[in-house]
């Protein structure tokens, strides 16, 4: 290679790599390069053995660089393509509406409070995919504080705290800070002791009955007008564990006469005798309600703005009366819908799960059949994918549907021109080859890249192909990469017709495998399992790897051996 095609091929390699490392926001790959620079300059594929080895050094020095100096200096070589990559990622912040008075903060600080009562369903990725989106839009602070004070009803899963870290790292975010409501039990006591002084609480032993009579009568509790001595007294019997369940509550003090019975002396404390599942906190018996833990939360780590779901709008009402009497300043408030998601038959409902799983009809959190993030990654769905469709999705009050139609093609986006093409035949049909047929097939590994090369199938003596492509008597197909062929007196022969015969229309083109020479493959789907066999290059890859089997779709390639297994991700 001379100096002056050398010196060509390291410009274009440097636009390609910056282009590759700012669109992503991550160090430039040597793979994602080598496609869009060969496929912009045919001429360098006559020196496709060299030109990887220069690419390689481009791509190491511009990961050397930091972001901004990347930016800048793409700037310089390909401005309009910088400029398209910005129209873009203002295309997507378009999905999200301006968060409420930010202009007001010195920093944009949110909070992703799950319930680590299981692993994420697909729905919950709404809230970290649009806080964390928030937080680089604004270069603002967000935090996962697991919201764990009810040991009983929505009992924590232990494997569910890390298992939520990592669904989060899958989306493409990670918190500033994490938070373990359990941890801080101290620290809510003390605030209802602070509450108590400025009579806001008193404790309560009426039966839940009683009290409910009481509440929508507009009735005062008889307990409400307790001296502040005899309340502190209750309350710290109520942490020393001296009361049962039920037996005694502490309640904060609000409009007994309110429009809605549902703010009328709200449960701040209750006993719960079931020991939490979290060693450190299992002694406990004095738990907060989610809306006095989630509010101090919420004041003490300094949370600017909150997104909840809009049938939460009594929380934001109860938490006011605390706020109020503490004389605090409550974040702004976003409300949304649910998010509704066709295409999967089983619930989108961690406890619903949960008991799937438990009772074996689901093979894990991580079946194909299950909506679940764990699901998802399995399957080989990029998390950026997802991230980006419940961005688009917005924060409309009302309930809006999230069709995995989004998802699969944000996710083919990302992937198509990384991913490699193969052969999967679902319960093949044994064919026989005549007419001396080329002993070897070589179509591209994709086809628009031919740069990468050839995959190199054996065809020998029979192949299995689909029984549905089986064609009608004295009818011809195209096996693709080896050739033209008749079928006549049950044999295909092979006819050495040229492509023209498949670009005029009149012969199909065919995926197909050796009958000999393959890989017994089963393919995973949200439907069951589907038997067939694979060309015997799929061995060459490792697990996790992505395929993508021509007319069948894309998969991850989950045991690689001599009898693999793959899951379905979509078409």
């Amino acid at each position: 290679m001379d100096e002056e095609l050398r010196s060509r091929v390291e410009r274009e390699a440097e636009k390609h790599a910056l282009l590759n490392a700012v669109k992503h926001e991550s160090e430039a790959n040597v793979g994602a390069v080598m496609g869009p620079l060969m496929g912009d300059n045919p001429d360098f594929r006559a020196h496709a053995d060299a030109v990887p080895g220069i690419v390689g050094g481009v791509v190491s020095r511009v990961n050397d660089l930091d972001a901004d100096a990347r930016r800048a200096r793409l700037e310089t070589l390909a401005p309009e393509e910088l400029a398209d990559i910005e129209a873009e990622d203002e295309a997507d912040d378009q999905s999200l509406p301006a968060l409420p008075n930010a202009d007001a903060y010195e920093e944009i600080r949110m909070r992703c409070a799950p319930n680590p009562n299981g692993p994420w369903h697909i729905g919950h990725a709404r809230m970290p995919a649009v806080i964390g989106t928030y937080r680089d839009r604004y270069d603002g602070w967000f935090c996962v504080r697991f919201d764990d004070t009810d040991p009983e009803t929505k009992r924590p899963d232990l494997d569910a705290y890390g298992a939520i870290l990592e669904d989060l790292e899958y989306l493409g975010f990670e918190a500033d800070e994490v938070y373990t409501a359990s941890d801080r039990l101290e620290t809510y006591y003390e605030h209802a002791r602070r509450l108590i002084d400025a009579g806001g609480a008193y404790t309560c032993s009426c039966s839940g009955e009683d009290f409910s009579e009481l509440k929508n009568a507009g009735e005062a509790c008889p307990h409400r007008q307790k001296p502040v001595e005899t309340v502190h007294e209750e309350f710290d019997d109520m942490i020393a564990g001296d009361y049962d369940s039920g037996e005694m509550v502490l309640r904060v003090k609000t409009d007994i006469d309110h429009k809605n019975p549902a703010l009328r002396d709200w449960v701040a404390f209750r006993m719960v005798d079931t020991p939490h599942p979290r060693e450190q906190a299992a002694d406990y018996r004095c738990w907060p309600m989610l809306d006095f833990q989630s509010g101090i939360d919420d004041q003490l780590l300094d949370v600017t703005h909150i997104i909840r779901g809009i049938d939460l709008q009594d929380s934001a009402k109860r938490q006011r009366f605390v706020y109020d009497y503490f004389d605090w300043e409550y974040p702004e408030v976003l409300h949304w819908g649910h998010v509704q998601l066709d295409e999967y038959d089983v619930k989108m409902s961690t406890s619903t799960l949960k008991a799937l799983v438990d009772d074996g009809e689901l093979d894990g959190w991580d079946d194909p059949r299950a909506p679940t993030l764990e699901s998802l990654r399995r399957r080989g769905i990029n998390g950026e994918a997802i991230t980006k469709a419940m961005v688009e999705l917005g924060t409309s009050t009302s309930d809006v549907d999230l069709a995995m139609s989004s998802i699969y093609a944000a996710n083919r986006d990302l992937i198509d021109e990384e991913t490699d093409r193969r052969f999967f035949v679902r319960d093949g049909v044994e064919v026989g080859l005549g007419g001396s047929p080329p002993a070897e097939a070589n179509p591209p590994l994709h086809p628009n890249h031919v740069d990468r090369g050839v995959r190199k199938i054996p065809a020998g003596d029979a192949v299995f192909l689909e029984p549905e492509d089986l064609p009608g008597r004295e009818e011809k197909i195209w096996l693709k990469g080896l050739g033209c062929f008749l079928y006549t007196r049950d044999v295909l022969q092979y006819t050495g017709d040229p492509i023209d015969v498949v670009r005029d229309g009149d012969v199909d083109v065919i995926h197909w495998v050796p009958a000999e020479e393959n890989v017994p493959l089963t393919l995973r789907t949200m439907d069951g399992d589907v038997a067939g066999w694979a060309e015997p290059g799929v061995v060459a890859y490792e697990s996790d790897d992505i395929v993508q089997f021509e007319r069948v779709g894309f998969a991850r390639l989950d045991i690689v051996d001599d009898e693999a297994v793959a899951y379905y991700s979509h078409p």
